[in-house]
């Protein structure tokens, strides 16, 4: 079954298309990542699609329901955690969540489970602006989830967080998911949508230039395979013997050979004792975003 139902969105701000014509669905249940670089048009979609903002045109149907005009029924159904968290002035953790149960009727004792849930028991007497990054973020998304909603929506969670927090992050929005409620993530991180998502959108200036898993996206791109060899495993002359090797070049770190048949050429190698120290680098979603987004900077 569908959770959200996209078509033909759009969003101007004068001559700017911030978000030109975008269309698709996400099935119940599914973790669904929006990707793309700085200005693609991420947000302003995701906001419309949470009623949060009005498109030009365009329809938005979430568990069924229209967004727009403001859609109050919903309300009780999503959950929402913004790019930037804003909470409650001077108020603990335990202080913070219990006003957001409170706003949908839902009690102390499931407020406080969710403290538990993310990892901040130890944190709930603590005012909100002494928590760390990665702490309110977590309080963040606990807030978002207090009330059980079915449909997920997160904006970068994981921005500004040192590796070890976005790893425990990533942990808890994958219970999230396990759990069966349909998540929505637009991020900057390609590896975190890898781990997370089931398919992803690839936005780039205002429109949708990519849809798929992220394994369908990445074998796609046909792009070879790098296999680096230890010095002195195999030498050069060697590996232009070796059927199925594209191209091969020697660097600091050993001989490095770029193949569409990695099967073949790590047979050969095992054959010639080349395996020692070997390492194998297929691409990646990084790899599918650059090609498609392309390589400059975006402000």
């Amino acid at each position: 079954m569908t959770a959200i139902e996209v078509r033909d969105l759009v969003k101007r701000y004068g001559e700017l298309a911030a978000v030109d014509g975008v269309s698709f669905d996400v099935a119940k249940g599914e973790f669904f990542g929006i990707l793309g670089p700085n200005g693609a048009g991420k947000t302003t979609a995701l906001e419309m699609i949470e009623g949060l903002r009005q498109p030009d045109s365009g329809s938005i149907r979430l568990l069924g329901e229209p967004v727009w005009p403001r859609n109050a029924a919903l309300l009780p159904k999503m959950g929402v955690q913004l790019q930037t968290s804003a909470f409650f002035e001077r108020l603990t953790a335990r202080e913070q969540i219990r006003t957001f149960a409170a706003l949908y009727g839902v009690a102390e004792r499931a407020a406080d489970a969710w403290l538990e849930r993310v990892g901040l028991t130890e944190k709930a007497a603590t005012r909100t602006e002494q928590l760390s990054g990665g702490q309110a973020q977590r309080l963040a998304i606990a807030c978002a989830l207090v009330h059980e909603p079915e449909v997920v929506f997160l904006d970068e969670p994981t921005a500004s967080l040192d590796p070890q927090a976005r790893r425990n992050l990533w942990d808890l929005l994958s219970g999230i998911n396990d759990s069966g409620r349909t998540v929505v993530l637009t991020t900057h991180y390609m590896d975190e949508a890898e781990a997370l998502c089931d398919r992803v959108a690839i936005m780039d200036r205002g429109q949708i230039l990519k849809l798929d898993s992220p394994s369908g996206l990445v074998r796609d791109l046909e792009a070879p395979v790098r296999i680096t060899v230890a010095p002195g495993g195999v030498s050069l002359g060697e590996a232009a013997e070796i059927a199925g090797v594209d191209h091969a070049v020697e660097d600091e770190t050993g001989l490095v050979l770029s193949t569409r048949h990695p099967a073949g050429v790590l047979t050969e190698l095992a054959e010639r004792g080349g395996l020692d120290g070997l390492q194998v680098k297929a691409a990646t979603l990084e790899d599918v975003f650059l090609d498609i987004t392309g390589r400059e900077y975006r402000a």
